[in-house]
């Protein structure tokens, strides 16, 4: 064999080896990939049953927090959804009600800045999704264990309650001089 013939012959079997390493790196990357999508699958479940967690400890201290501002609340619901043809569902957290108010309740573990945008636009479009409460004056309110930046501050300029939870009540945190928009 001369000296080309070999330098051929071992070029190819390092390209025999370059492919086999890259069909390896092929395989680690599709089962990373695989394992990638399945923890994000789990954390999405987690992160959703965190957040009813936190509907289920708010819920039932509701009615008792807004009776103190003078806004009794005689019935709560929670993640009541509703389906309107071309525009969607519409999703709301808790639900309270009576004669003349209508209170919306945004929950999450961590509140943010964004999950109150989510709850004004919820509040712009709760009338056309829930027509049988047109009549009444619809307000809402934002809740998190845990809240980040500026959300309660922000919250509050928007015209929503913010609830929390001290020891084993739901308080409004919003000083005696909040006044609530009405939607």
């Amino acid at each position: 064999m001369t000296e080309t013939e070999k330098a051929i012959a071992e070029i190819w079997a390092l390209f025999r080896e370059t492919d086999k390493k890259m069909q390896e790196t092929d395989r680690k990357i599709q089962e990373l990939s695989k394992n990638v999508d399945r923890v994000t699958k789990e954390q999405e479940s987690l992160k959703a049953k965190w957040g009813r967690f936190v509907e289920y400890i708010l819920a039932p201290g509701i009615p008792e927090a807004f009776q103190e501002r003078g806004i009794p609340i005689h019935k709560i619901s929670q993640r009541v959804k509703a389906k309107l043809p071309g525009q969607g569902e519409l999703e709301v957290d808790i639900l309270g009600i009576n004669e003349e108010y209508v209170l919306l309740v945004e929950t999450k573990s961590t509140l943010g800045n964004e999950d109150v945008n989510t709850c004004l636009e919820n509040l712009s479009k709760f009338k056309s999704f829930f027509p049988e409460y047109a009549n009444r004056k619809l307000i809402g309110a934002v809740a998190g264990i845990e809240i980040t930046g500026n959300a309660d501050r922000y919250a509050y300029q928007q015209g929503l309650f913010v609830l929390g939870q001290c020891k084993d009540n739901v308080v409004i945190q919003n000083d005696e001089k909040f006044r609530p928009k009405i939607w």
